[in-house]
């Protein structure tokens, strides 16, 4: 498994649309901030839970994750989506962590 460098991804709207949504009611006031690609998850997978590649079966890489927006655009109760690869076979898996 390899271990990409960790970068903040920092949203920027490109419409009106996005640049008025509201921001989240009771969420805590990270949520919606937690996007990245690279390094670990943060907050880290609850569980242990970490994906093999279903070709070679070793433990896949983490690419990145992608936060919820606000309540609308909320991911499984404040959740994200992790995605992972396996840089060796090409396959990539998604999961819904919530924290």
């Amino acid at each position: 498994m390899k271990e990409q460098p960790a970068f903040k991804l920092l949203l920027q709207p490109l419409t009106d649309a996005a640049r008025n949504l509201p921001k989240f009611r009771w969420a805590a006031d990270d949520v919606g901030t937690r996007h990245q690609l690279g390094g670990k998850p943060e907050p880290a997978i609850e569980g242990g839970h970490w994906p093999s590649c279903p070709e070679c079966n070793d433990r896949m890489s983490f690419y990145g994750q992608l936060d919820s927006l606000n309540d609308e655009f909320c991911i499984a109760d404040v959740g994200r989506i992790c995605v992972f690869i396996c840089f060796s076979c090409n396959e990539v898996k998604a999961t819904i962590e919530t924290t």
